[in-house]
Parts: structure tokens; sequence; C-alpha cells
């Protein structure tokens, strides 16, 4: 292979990766849309009829602690690690140990939520976002 051959392969091999990580954030968009839509009407309709939300608390990541946070909503995981706001945003609520933590509490920044929570991580260990909803509906 040549100079100019080893050069346009390596052309050719970023844009076919450039396009492939755009497809791929494409694609997180509107996973992350749908599942917003979702929650929003979760949010709405709990607010209204139940279940009522709970302080939510922020979970240290070694799991030996938690910590007092600002919100009030719903976990959507058993594990309490995974949670919405009344305001409709997403949380994954791990947070470091810090003295600050035990005293004065955190603030977890929301995330964009995805449609199968802990997707990629051990078997048993994920849930769809619509099946998660509806066990707290259940929960009533």
């Amino acid at each position: 292979m040549g100079t100019q051959d080893a050069a346009a392969w390596r052309d050719g091999r970023r844009e076919a990766a450039a396009a492939h990580a755009e497809a791929l954030q494409r694609r997180q968009q509107a996973e992350s849309a749908r599942a917003s839509a979702l929650i929003a009407e979760f949010v709405r309709d709990a607010l209204a009829h139940g279940p009522a939300p709970e302080p939510l608390r922020a979970r240290t990541f070694d799991g030996r602690a938690y910590y007092r946070t600002p919100l009030r909503g719903w976990y959507l995981r058993l594990d309490g690690t995974v949670a919405i706001d009344t305001d409709a945003r997403f949380y994954v609520l791990r947070t470091p140990r810090s003295v600050s933590g035990m005293l004065r509490g955190v603030t977890p920044t929301p995330s964009d939520p995805p449609l199968v929570i802990g997707a990629g991580g051990k078997d048993g260990e994920s849930i769809d976002l619509v099946d998660a909803l509806a066990r707290l509906v259940a929960a009533r």
C-alpha cells in the first residue's frame, strides 16, 4: 500500500468513525427524548393521583452511607440509586463520601434519561424505564 493509499484509507476510516459517532449521538438523543416524555407523563399523573413523592437521598459509591438532597421524587431502582424528581428530571443518586455531604447533604446533577436503566450492566441489573414507572404506579 502506497503512502497516498494509506492516507486515503485513514481518512476514510476517520470519516466513517465520525459518521458512526454522529449516528450514535442522534440515537441517544432520540432515546432520551422518548424517555423524558415518559417521565413527564408519569410525573403529571403521579402528582395528581399518586404515588406521592418522597425525599430523595444519594447513596455513596461504597454504599455505606446516604446523604440528604433537596430533591423530592420517586426511586426507579429498588436500590435507590436512580430516581426522578417532581420536575421530571432524571438522577443517578451516587456520590463520593465527604464530610460536607454528611453535614449539609448533596445536590445531585440531573442527567439525560435512558429508556433502559442500567443497560450494559450485569444480568438482572437493568430495567426498562417503562417497567420501572409501571412498578411505581402499581404501588399506589
